[in-house]
C-alpha cells in the first residue's frame, strides 16, 4: 500500500471543508440532517485566515491519488517557561482516517509527518486531545497524559 502525506494549501479549501465537516460529524456524533451552516462558515473562515498566515498546517494522506485521511497542526505561541523557553507550541488536531482504510498505519503516518513538521520549526511542546480509540496511536509515538489540566 503506497500512502503519501501532502500538505494542503488554500487551493484545497473545498476539500479541507469536506473533510473537516466529516471529522466533526464523526467525533461529535452530529446527525447528517443537523444544521451545521454556522459551524461550516466558522471553519471556512478559520482556514481562509490561518493557512495563508502559516498558523495552521493541514495535510491529507493519499493512496492512488485519493485522500484517505487528514490531519492538522495549529501553531501558536504561549508565554515562555522553563519547559518551553521559546514559547512556541503546536496543537495536533483533526487526525482522521476513513473507516475503510483504518488499521493500515495511516494515522501514524499523518501524526509523525506533523510532529516532524513541528520539530523542524523548533517546536518541542505539542498538545492534543484524544478519544479512547486514538490513545494507543499517540502513546506509541511518545505522547503522555498531562496531569493538572482542566477545561471550562
Amino acid at each position: 500500500m503506497d500512502i503519501a502525506v501532502r500538505r494542503a494549501s488554500i487551493e484545497d479549501l473545498e476539500m479541507l471543508m469536506e473533510w473537516r465537516m466529516e471529522v466533526l460529524r464523526h467525533v461529535f456524533n452530529i446527525p447528517e440532517n443537523a444544521d451545521t451552516q454556522d459551524l461550516y462558515m466558522a471553519n471556512r473562515e478559520y482556514y481562509q485566515k490561518s493557512i495563508p498566515d502559516g498558523e495552521h498546517i493541514a495535510v491529507f494522506a493519499e493512496m492512488d491519488g485519493a485522500a484517505v485521511g487528514c490531519g492538522g497542526l495549529c501553531l501558536y505561541r504561549e508565554m515562555p517557561s522553563p519547559d518551553n523557553p521559546g514559547g512556541e507550541c503546536a496543537y495536533l488536531m483533526n487526525i482522521y482516517t476513513r473507516e475503510a482504510y483504518r488499521g493500515n498505519g495511516i494515522g501514524n503516518l499523518i501524526v509523525r509527518w506533523l510532529v516532524n513538521c513541528a520539530k523542524e520549526r523548533g517546536i518541542a511542546k505539542i498538545y492534543l486531545e484524544t478519544s479512547e480509540s486514538g490513545r494507543t496511536l499517540y502513546e506509541h509515538i511518545g505522547f503522555q497524559d498531562m496531569q493538572g489540566y482542566m477545561k471550562l
